[in-house]
């Protein structure tokens, strides 16, 4: 394989990551609905949306160990096939229960597929360019994740794994792409790899992920009920998600600017405590109309900030370490996710704003508790210092 400039190769990723998300998110606003219709009791769809994070929360810090063995590349092209094999399962006449073994496929799979590529981009650029770099991947993700519920629009409820069924081929011929893409892997090195380092940003940026995670574990099982509820329309549903990733997509290089010429710790800081506000909020707003466009708002503050904690995690990192900083990044952020899905769906039974209020409030701690555990971190990163961190 040609060996691609580091521009050329995260210009690949992204288009790679944009066909992955945008297949995934084709049926996911309706998931939860679609459940339903299979039989599946508001605290069994969050058993079944938790096996989704519960699968990479056992598999991510793996998949990275491997990747970092091994190379990225045959971890990307694996993740996409596999993923694609699950999805097509949704088109099977099966029991809501069933469906617990494809999401753990699936979230093996995504979570492998964000292990390699973040990891990708972080041995490929240097430290003050990083936040850029990164902020072109999660472009592509919420790109994605914007795009594919508008283009399964046509579908119903009831057509829904057929969707799925797409999105699995969409999935494969991403991998299709990613054969060919030149990752920036070395020539296999047989060599133990070197030890973990823990340092300062690393283990703050574990948190930030966890109060990410939680947040997002509640829309994950509880956000398309919470409408439901509010008497939305399937379209209005689907609108909710799109709205949300536009303004990510629009200002990510925004944020990425941000992550690589200010102070990343701040930033963060706001960008938590932003999301956790508005966590709360939703419950209390009957308007389906200003939801969505709330929705964006909240957006606003997730595109300015999520490049600076992603910055912060490699700090400081070596390169064979990269992908298990990443996985163990995603394992913080799977974990969170899972509890919150697995807690919020009988939450959620008790009182619909209830799930909301109460990850609101632990979101907002964990945001806190960032300042103790980046006390004395340089927020600024203006010059290729790999290694700068390393004693923190």
């Amino acid at each position: 394989m040609p060996v691609s400039t580091p521009r050329q190769t995260l210009n690949r990723l992204t288009t790679i990551v944009f066909i992955q998300w945008m297949g995934a998110t084709l049926g996911l606003p309706l998931l939860a609905l679609f459940l339903e219709r299979r039989g599946g009791s508001p605290h069994i769809i969050g058993l079944i949306v938790a096996a989704f994070f519960l699968a990479g929360v056992v598999t991510q810090y793996f998949l990275g160990r491997v990747a970092d063995q091994f190379g990225r590349g045959p971890v990307i092209v694996g993740s996409l096939v596999a993923y694609g094999l699950a999805s097509m399962t949704y088109a099977l006449p099966l029991a809501a229960p069933w469906f617990t073994i494809t999401r753990v496929v699936q979230g093996a799979s995504a979570g492998a597929l964000e292990v390699a590529s973040m990891s990708a981009v972080a041995a490929l650029f240097a430290e003050n360019e990083r936040g850029r770099a990164i902020s072109r991947i999660m472009a592509a993700q919420l790109m994605g994740a914007a795009v594919g519920p508008l283009v399964g629009v046509v579908a119903s409820v009831n057509d829904l794994g057929w969707v799925f069924f797409a999105t699995g081929i969409v999935s494969v011929a991403a991998a299709v792409v990613a054969v060919r893409t030149d990752v920036g892997d070395v020539e296999y090195d047989p060599t133990p790899l070197p030890p973990l380092r823990w340092n300062r940003p690393f283990a703050g940026a574990l948190v930030a992920a966890a109060a990410t995670g939680l947040a997002v574990g509640v829309y994950e099982t509880c956000w398309s009920l919470l409408m439901h509820a509010h008497h939305a329309t399937t379209l209005q549903i689907r609108l909710s998600w799109t709205m949300f990733c536009l303004p990510f997509v629009l200002l990510s290089r925004v944020g990425g600017w941000i992550a690589d010429h200010l102070n990343r710790r701040v930033t963060v800081l706001l960008g938590l405590l932003n999301a956790a506000a508005f966590l709360a909020t939703y419950p209390h707003i009957h308007n389906n109309v200003v939801m969505l466009f709330v929705g964006s708002a909240e957006s606003i503050g997730a595109a300015l900030s999520s490049p600076s904690v992603a910055s912060l995690l490699s700090q400081g990192a070596h390169a064979r370490e990269l992908s298990r900083r990443q996985g163990l990044y995603a394992t913080s952020t799977t974990l969170s996710m899972a509890l919150a899905a697995t807690s919020s769906g009988f939450l959620f039974t008790l009182d619909t704003a209830l799930p909301f209020s109460a990850v609101a409030a632990v979101s907002a701690a964990l945001a806190l508790s960032t300042l103790y555990f980046w006390r004395g971190v340089r927020g600024r990163v203006s010059a290729p210092t790999a290694n700068a961190e390393a004693a923190n």
